[in-house]
């Protein structure tokens, strides 16, 4: 199973926004978009939470994720 890491706090950082922010705007959890901004990799993610932090950044899913190992 490979693993990723999504890219949540470089895209926050460049948008000028708190985790809080991404939270409030993406309409996911603080507590989740958290694990996924200090996750160094994940193994599942969920697919609707990627595409609304994807919506959010205004960025592909693809853009979002970075991955770690295959």
């Amino acid at each position: 199973m490979g693993l990723i890491r999504l890219k949540v706090r470089e895209l926050a950082a460049e948008k000028g926004w708190t985790l809080k922010e991404v939270s409030v705007r993406s309409g996911i959890a603080y507590g989740t978009v958290r694990s996924y901004a200090h996750s160094p990799t994940l193994a599942t993610v969920d697919y609707t939470a990627l595409m609304k932090l994807a919506r959010v950044f205004e960025v592909t899913i693809e853009d979002l994720i970075e991955v770690v190992e295959e």
